[in-house]
């Protein structure tokens, strides 16, 4: 009878099952994008291009529809995907902010079971080596604020991947596509004319042209995915490796990043392993907390319990009616990106519930939200909404929110109709509220008072 039990080398943990065997052990290879939204990609509904290389891998894995990233905004949900932590937990539940010390990452993580753990491409969180010490792999850009950044080459991944064969691969590829600015891709592909914006937009010249120049990135984003599966085959590591491909938080436009709205944390979550996964959908919740426990689980080691997360293995495995968690949940901390701001949700498959701690306030957000610049898109918002009722309607729901929001995502997904104060939706209210702050407390999450006030 086989057995898993672990065996202990000094500097490596390596599980049994894999002792002896002829077939390498699996590597890992997790692709995070940079501010995408999930809804623009072809295998999630998107119309306004194809994006073949992402939709290989959900016809050839899985796909969730329900993964959601617990802060919309790059540091602190790149650290809960490191981490396995919530934000209050880790310490980065501002922009920005740097986790707690002493940290453990997937880095201690994986190379305790044998992965050599590297990562190319966007760098955050920064400057915290002893809890980030990823091996730093050349050939995608870092700086995710760069204009005309370099375009990306395969070389480094190439040599991480084939350097050693007797020992597997953690590696994390992050673009900084679609991170604006938008202005590395080549937007003549897009007919602003005839492109679909998102319901949640005020439509308008700028706003058109601007959408085209942020498709223009999505497409180089699905070039990388297709230059780093074709590395893998070129290496050999094609099929015994499992392949995320992750949206990380919504794009810089309104009700997108820097929020607790749907554009903002739905993240697109993609699983290729042909061994163990098969062409499939799953609508099972899940959030970036998941990651690092679906590593661990998969290379064969015990659940750490000290994580905030759940192994989404048994749900990519397609293992009948697998659910890991009841509730998706969201924090966001306007500081230091504007004024104070702080906001909580939680939603399971259906409902959305958002509590706006300090919505006597009016919303802002300093990259963003640049009215004198009318060029720009919310400055053209601004324009528009002197003379379009439905312009000011959607600047006014951005800027004035209520204390309380509900959204029923199977009617409504784009979030346009507030339920909370409907008498017919007060249980549901009263539900996910209750289940909220219990999470808060859990979490040691003083809500205002981790926010910094001005």
């Amino acid at each position: 009878m086989k057995t898993n039990k672990l065996i202990w080398i000094p500097g490596l943990v390596c599980s049994a099952a894999y002792a002896g065997q002829a077939t390498p052990r699996p590597n890992i290879l997790v692709f995070i994008a940079d501010d995408l939204g999930t809804n623009e990609i072809g295998c999630y509904g998107g119309e306004n291009l194809q994006t073949p290389n992402i939709d290989r891998l959900a016809k050839e894995g899985m796909l969730l529809t329900n993964n959601f990233c617990s802060m919309a905004v790059s540091v602190p949900i790149r650290a809960s995907l490191y981490t396995g932590l919530y934000p209050q937990h880790h310490g980065s539940f501002r922009n920005h902010k740097p986790v707690n010390r002493g940290l453990r990452s997937v880095v201690h993580y994986m190379s305790d079971l044998g992965y050599r753990v590297g990562r190319t491409g966007k760098d955050h969180p920064v400057k915290q080596l002893k809890v980030f010490p990823f091996e730093k792999i050349p050939g995608f850009a870092v700086g995710c604020t760069m204009s005309h950044p370099p375009v990306s080459t395969p070389d480094g991944i190439r040599e991480f991947m084939s350097r050693d064969n007797s020992q597997p691969f953690c590696l994390f590829v992050c673009s900084i596509n679609t991170h604006a600015p938008w202005d590395s891709g080549d937007a003549s592909e897009f007919n602003p004319d005839s492109v679909h914006l998102p319901p949640n937009c005020v439509d308008n010249a700028v706003t058109r042209r601007m959408f085209c120049d942020y498709l223009a990135e999505i497409r180089m984003l699905d070039n990388e995915v297709g230059m780093t599966l074709r590395t893998l085959e070129e290496t050999g590591q094609l099929d015994n490796t499992l392949f995320i491909f992750l949206g990380e938080q919504g794009p810089k436009m309104p009700f997108g990043k820097w929020t607790c709205y749907r554009y903002g944390q739905h993240s697109a979550f993609l699983a290729r392993y042909p061994r163990k996964i098969k062409g499939s959908v799953s609508d099972a919740l899940a959030q970036y907390e998941d990651v690092l426990p679906t590593l661990i689980d998969f290379a064969g080691s015990a659940p750490v319990d000290t994580l905030d997360g759940h192994s989404l293995l048994p749900i990519l495995y397609g293992k009948k009616n697998a659910q890991v968690r009841e509730w998706a949940y969201g924090i966001h901390n306007n500081h230091p990106e504007g004024p104070a701001y702080p906001i909580r949700s939680i939603q399971d498959k259906r409902y959305r519930f958002i509590m706006n701690l300090m919505h006597e306030r009016p919303y802002s957000e300093k990259h963003m939200m640049k009215p004198e610049d009318t060029n720009d898109m919310w400055g053209s918002w601004i324009v528009t909404a002197q003379t379009d009722e439905r312009a000011s309607w959607l600047i006014n729901k951005f800027v004035h929110r209520p204390a309380q929001e509900l959204y029923d995502h199977q009617t409504d997904p784009w979030e346009l109709n507030n339920l909370a104060e409907l008498p017919e939706y007060a249980t549901r209210v009263a539900e996910m509220k209750t289940a909220l702050l219990e999470w808060m407390e859990q979490m040691g999450d003083t809500g205002i008072g981790m926010d910094v006030l001005e």
